[in-house]
C-alpha cells in the first residue's frame, strides 16, 4: 500500500504511518499538504496521513479546504505525542548552533526555548526530519534541527536537547484519507466529520446545535472558515462522536434538510477511546 505523507522519512507523519498501518507501507513523501492531495488525485498514493489539529497551536486551517474542495474522504484518524528534539551533526555541541530550521509549527511549539538564546537564528522550512536529513548530506555544522527521534536514528545526528517543546503534553490530531469511502460496519463508527454553511440568521447555528444535541451527538470540534466564493459568508467543520450509528444518521437526515450545502467529510472510529 502506497501512503502519501507530509514530509519525508523520520517525521512525525512518517511515524503515524508507521503506526496506523501495521502492514508493510511504501512511502510517497510530499513536501507540502497540497502535494499529499495531488498524489491520491493523481493516483501515486492509495491513502494519505494529514496532520488536521495540535493541542498547543490548534488547527491548520488549510487541510479543511483541502480536504472538502478535493472531495477527499476522512477513514480514521491516528493521536501522536510530539517530542521535539534539537539535533546537530555528530561531533557538533550546543555551543556551536547559529541556526535552527524546522517546520513553522515546530518553531511555534519551541518559541519559550529559544528565548533564552537570542543569537540563534529560527528559519521556517518545509519539514522537521529534511533539516535534519539535509545537516547529514551538506554536513552543516552550525545549523541545528527540531525534529523527532527517529530522525536523528535515520540520519546520524546527536541529540544536544530533548524535548524542548513549551508544553510537555503537546498531541497532534492526525486524520487518514482517501479519494473513496471506506465502509466500515455500522457497530464499528463512533465519530463523524461534516461541514455545513448556515443562513444569515439569528440562531440559526445555536439550532443546529440543539438537532446535535437532541440526537446525542457529542460536539469534539467547530472549525469555520470563510467561504472564498461569497464574502461574508462561513461554512463549518464540526466533529461528533456517538455511541450508537442511528444517532448520527437521524442526525444526518434532519441537517440535510436544514442546511446549505450539507456534507459528511468522514465516518469512523473515534481515535480517543
Amino acid at each position: 500500500m502506497k501512503i502519501a505523507i507530509q514530509g519525508i522519512k523520520g517525521s512525525n507523519h512518517h511515524q503515524v504511518a508507521k503506526d496506523y498501518f501495521e502492514d508493510t507501507i511504501d512511502l510517497v513523501e510530499c513536501l507540502s499538504f497540497d502535494k499529499v492531495v495531488d498524489s491520491l488525485l493523481n493516483k501515486e498514493a492509495d491513502q494519505a496521513v494529514m496532520a488536521i489539529e495540535n493541542s498547543i497551536a490548534g488547527s491548520i486551517i488549510p487541510n479543511y479546504n483541502l480536504i472538502y474542495h478535493n472531495g477527499l474522504h476522512i477513514i480514521g484518524e491516528h493521536y501522536l505525542n510530539i517530542h521535539h528534539n534539537l539535533m546537530v551533526l555528530k561531533g557538533q555541541q550546543f555551543k556551536d548552533i547559529k541556526e535552527v530550521s524546522s517546520h513553522p509549527m515546530a518553531l511555534l511549539q519551541c518559541k519559550e526555548f529559544f528565548k533564552a538564546y537570542p543569537e540563534i537564528r529560527l528559519v521556517e522550512d518545509v519539514d522537521t526530519a529534511e533539516t535534519a536529513k539535509r545537516i547529514t548530506e551538506q554536513m552543516l555544522k552550525d545549523v541545528a534541527a527540531i525534529a523527532p527521534k527517529v530522525a536523528s536514528e535515520l540520519y546520524g545526528l546527536d541529540i544536544v536537547a530533548e524535548n524542548i517543546q513549551t508544553i510537555k503534553n503537546n498531541a497532534t490530531r492526525f486524520i487518514i484519507v482517501k479519494t473513496k469511502n471506506k465502509e466500515l460496519p455500522k457497530k464499528e463508527i463512533n465519530k463523524a466529520s461534516v461541514r455545513f454553511i448556515t443562513d444569515h440568521k439569528r440562531g440559526s447555528l445555536a439550532t443546529v446545535l440543539n438537532v446535535m444535541s437532541d440526537c446525542n451527538l457529542n460536539l469534539t470540534k467547530i472549525q469555520s472558515l470563510p467561504v472564498i466564493e461569497t464574502p461574508w459568508k462561513y461554512a463549518f467543520f464540526v466533529d461528533v462522536t456517538f455511541n450508537v450509528y442511528e444517532e448520527f444518521s437521524k442526525a444526518k437526515s434532519l441537517l440535510n434538510i436544514m442546511l446549505e450545502d450539507f456534507k459528511v467529510l468522514g465516518e469512523y472510529k473515534n481515535a480517543m477511546l
